[in-house]
């Protein structure tokens, strides 16, 4: 009878144990967005970008909820602080007022999207004067073209507005991640897919950031845990093999 006593002590502590750590674990909240196909709700496993956040902080001993909203008020959502910090970024010197970057991670090329019978082409930005260019309110593109307030830029709320003013002829260009673009088009204007193309020139090739608020709790702790993960999932190979899964 003792022996079955001491077993169920034991096991008792165990599961004891077992619940005190994973209630241990600490959770933290980064805002995001709808970013097909690099992060989304419906995509598997909420795509490849959400996979390597997951994963980095995971192996730090930190469970991380993903809450979704348009751009600008995602990058809001982390300036005042209600949420840990905000994903995917790119690098952009003015973000650095009101956040800390984390170390990058594979992301993809900016180019310009424009309707197919149109015969445009640049090699430098003054090239492009007397075009309308759709642009998407609050997002980093390139740091020249972003600064070039001379250009006729178009804001809109997201890629997939950018998308349909193209093909209404209310703008004559896009600027967008040629992967994002490619996706939106194939996804949502199929019909219409073979009336765009997009100016092999990319403005620049982005690497993604997680940004964690200098408003937030615990940023810099959190960008530490982040980038010691990272390092881990890139030694290991993680990464490349969940680039791979989702077909990048």
């Amino acid at each position: 009878m003792k022996g079955l006593q001491r077993k169920l002590i034991l096991s008792l502590v165990t599961v004891m144990m077992l619940f005190g750590f994973l209630y241990a674990q600490e959770k933290i909240v980064l805002a995001t967005l709808e970013w097909e196909p690099y992060i989304g709700k419906s995509l598997p496993g909420e795509g490849y970008v959400a996979e390597i956040v997951r994963e980095a902080f995971k192996r730090e001993g930190i469970t991380v909820t993903f809450q979704y909203y348009p751009w600008a008020r995602t990058v809001d959502m982390a300036k005042r602080g209600l949420v840990d910090g905000y994903f995917p970024e790119y690098y952009a010197k003015e973000v650095e007022e009101h956040s800390i970057f984390s170390q990058g991670f594979p992301g993809g090329p900016i180019v310009f999207f424009k309707r197919k019978a149109d015969k445009i082409s640049y090699n430098q930005y003054e090239d492009l004067k007397k075009y309308n260019i759709g642009v998407v309110r609050g997002y980093v593109n390139e740091e020249k073209f972003d600064k070039a307030t001379w250009l006729k830029k178009d804001e809109a709320v997201d890629d997939a507005t950018n998308i349909n003013k193209l093909l209404n002829k209310r703008i004559d260009l896009l600027v967008a991640d040629k992967f994002v673009g490619l996706y939106l088009i194939n996804k949502s204007f199929k019909e219409k897919a073979g009336e765009i193309d997009y100016i092999d020139k990319p403005l620049i090739n982005h690497k993604l950031y997680v940004c964690f608020g200098k408003n937030a709790r615990n940023s810099t702790r959190l960008v530490k845990a982040f980038n010691s993960g990272l390092e881990k999932i890139t030694t290991d190979g993680t990464v490349n093999k969940i680039l791979k899964k989702h077909g990048f």
